[in-house]
């Protein structure tokens, strides 16, 4: 019986329009270099033009495009959402990498690579919250609305906050009657890694 053929990754130029859409947000999100990293540029800015530095990241494609059809089709919706923050012991290289882990004899083993995983394996993406709110308000047009109007006074279109779980809960929650006798607090004690995002919109656009 033959084998299965495996599985490879394929580099090609970037022509997706969807992927090419969320790298420019993603630019968008990026911090200002250093002023130690600018002076490195300059002294080797030649080199870092002909032979660029390989960057592997994770692009929230899926994200941009759910937001993207809920701005269509509800541009005043209310959006909650709430996801991990982050996720421990991530051996997959690359910015927002994701944990690809399975089960085997009731033991739970993390792959090094995602290819190694094929089948049974649950893959789970941490979410990158001020991304997240850089690709809402793209989607919503708040951005458009502000390079449009300029730097001076912007018009915002939609009011955004990122919170942790436990002061999400602290705020919205009755924490009072989650509390156990030895003072243990499930509401405000788990989920350390999980974040909320809360988009409303505002009623000040023209």
């Amino acid at each position: 019986m033959a084998e299965s053929s495996q599985v490879c990754e394929v580099y090609k130029p970037l022509q997706d329009p969807l992927v090419s859409c969320c790298s420019e947000i993603v630019g968008m999100n990026e911090e200002n270099p250093s002023l130690r990293e600018k002076l490195s540029f300059a002294a080797n800015g030649l080199i870092s033009k002909v032979f660029p530095k390989p960057r592997r990241a994770w692009l929230p494609t899926g994200c941009l495009k759910l937001l993207d059809t809920l701005h269509q089709a509800l541009p005043s919706m209310s959006l909650i959402a709430s996801d991990f923050s982050y996720l421990p012991d991530v051996s997959i290289p690359g910015d927002r990498a994701p944990l690809v882990s399975s089960k085997k004899d009731g033991k739970t083993l993390d792959h090094p690579n995602y290819l190694d995983a094929q089948g049974d394996a649950d893959i789970f993406f941490p979410t990158d919250f001020l991304l997240l709110e850089q690709i809402d308000h793209h989607c919503s047009g708040f951005s458009k609305d502000q390079m449009n109007r300029g730097a001076f006074k912007p018009v915002k279109s939609r009011r955004t906050i990122i919170l942790d779980s436990a002061a999400f809960m602290e705020e919205f929650g009755l924490p009072l009657k989650t509390r156990t006798k030895d003072g243990y607090n499930p509401l405000l004690d788990d989920f350390r890694n999980t974040k909320f995002y809360l988009s409303v919109p505002t009623h000040n656009k023209k």
